[in-house]
């Protein structure tokens, strides 16, 4: 039987709100998987889950897309996350380096 995996939404720059990304930032754990993906162009949920369950690591990964702060695309079984930091930059001007600045 051949699995087929469905393709994640990421909404367009023009959706995406103050609030929701700031909603989505306030959580220590997404926050610290924006700080990583930051530092690199992709990396795997494994590679970001920091030893915590799938389920929970897939509820934060859902609400970082919905916010448009992450695109997560499939390869094989792997999914591959990487910051939207152009879109980002675009749509709020220096608000994300502001955010990862802090410390």
């Amino acid at each position: 039987m051949i699995r087929f995996m469905r393709a994640f939404k990421h909404p367009p720059p023009e959706d995406l709100t103050l609030e929701r990304l700031l909603y989505a930032l306030s959580d220590p754990v997404r926050l610290e998987i924006v700080r990583c993906l930051a530092g690199v162009p992709e990396a795997t949920c494994g590679e970001l889950d920091g030893g915590r369950p799938k389920s929970s690591m897939s509820h934060h990964f859902r609400v970082l897309r919905d916010a448009g702060l992450v695109h997560t695309r499939s390869v094989g079984t792997t999914h591959m996350n990487s910051l939207r930091g152009e879109v980002l930059e675009e749509r709020f001007p220096g608000l994300l380096q502001s955010i990862l600045a802090q410390r």
